[in-house]
């Protein structure tokens, strides 16, 4: 048998999801492809696109399959997505290299989960950013672990006039 040999043949297709539930739609659609034997190939949910899972199968109508009845899941995107459109979600750089001074960030964790702030010096090296809370009365610079921060916006060049 040579079957062991060969590439198979697999199709990526886009399914729409209620935002905020793309992980809670894939596990559902993984649980019933297991439960009825669908031949699914993979399920990804990528943490940075919101409203849409990427499901991996040889055919449209597996899809259909796994997807009708599922809750959260709106509808399957007509058409294929190319592997080149969602490589990009597989491949996570560290935050880290996304900082820059002058950003804003909101911190995930600590003492001041939540709150939103400038960065006026990043070290790369020790991955960690020095911060000013933009909620707090006075500036007091802290210094943050670069994996407890979320980009929210970045710099925004302002030209004054003298």
């Amino acid at each position: 048998m040579e079957k062991d040999n060969e590439e198979i043949e697999t199709m990526f297709f886009a399914v729409r999801t209620t935002a905020g539930q793309e992980k809670n739609a894939a596990e559902l659609v993984g649980v019933k492809a297991r439960a009825k034997d669908l031949p699914l190939i993979s399920v990804l949910a990528p943490e940075t696109l919101r409203g849409y899972i990427f499901i991996e199968a040889r055919s449209p109508h597996v899809i259909e399959d796994a997807i009708s009845g599922i809750r959260h899941v709106k509808s399957r995107v007509p058409g294929l997505v190319q592997f080149s459109e969602i490589e990009k979600y597989l491949i996570t750089k560290p935050i880290i290299e996304e900082l820059d001074v002058d950003f804003i960030v909101e911190i995930t964790g600590g003492p001041f989960k939540g709150m939103r702030a400038r960065i006026t010096r990043v070290n790369k090296v020790r991955k960690e950013a020095t911060l000013e809370l933009l909620e707090a009365t006075f500036t007091l610079p802290i210094t943050v672990n670069a994996d407890y921060l979320k980009l929210i916006k970045k710099q925004v060049v302002v030209e004054k006039e003298s």
